[in-house]
């Protein structure tokens, strides 16, 4: 049975053709490839060992038709794509919200132990241990972290996301 896939990652690219690429590793072009072909070099930067020296990641070439299919721009992503970066650990942040220093973060939550004296739990009557639900936090122009941010209607419907730092 076929299975089909989608996939999200987020990489690193570099436009070149199959020939420059080719150079660029010390490899002969094939007889049977076109060296125009356009493309792009592209590390991944989510794991697997690297395989040239310049590079953190492990790379390879794409050829353009199939990258631009499966890739888009990082500084203009859905409000999916930007989730999808949130869950990769990554900062995320609309375009709009940079100059003021916000962007938002995935906490993944955790598991408290023990309910320590005096905290809002403790008052609240909580005992022993329980789990915080992951949620995201906002780094707000103020400085401060806000827990348990909400995304609006245009921030769900916006294609201006970004990933910070």
């Amino acid at each position: 049975m076929i299975t089909h896939y989608i996939g999200t990652k987020i990489v690193i690219a570099l436009a070149m053709t199959r020939l420059a690429y080719n150079d660029y590793r010390g490899w002969a072009l094939p007889a049977d490839e076109n060296g125009a072909d356009d493309g792009y070099l592209v590390e991944y930067t989510d794991g697997g060992a690297p395989n040239h020296s310049a590079h953190d990641g492990y790379i390879s070439w794409s050829p353009k038709a199939q990258f631009d299919a499966a890739y888009r721009p990082a500084d203009g992503m859905s409000f999916g794509l930007a989730i999808e970066a949130l869950k990769m650990g990554k900062c995320v942040a609309r375009a709009g919200w940079n100059g003021k220093g916000m962007w938002l973060v995935l906490d993944p939550g955790s598991v408290v132990s023990e309910v320590r004296e005096g905290s809002a739990y403790h008052k609240a009557g909580v005992t022993g241990a329980f789990t915080i639900n992951p949620h995201i936090d906002m780094k707000t122009a103020t400085g401060e972290m806000q827990p348990g941010w909400l995304a609006s209607q245009t921030d769900m419907l916006a294609d201006d996301w970004q990933l910070v730092g």
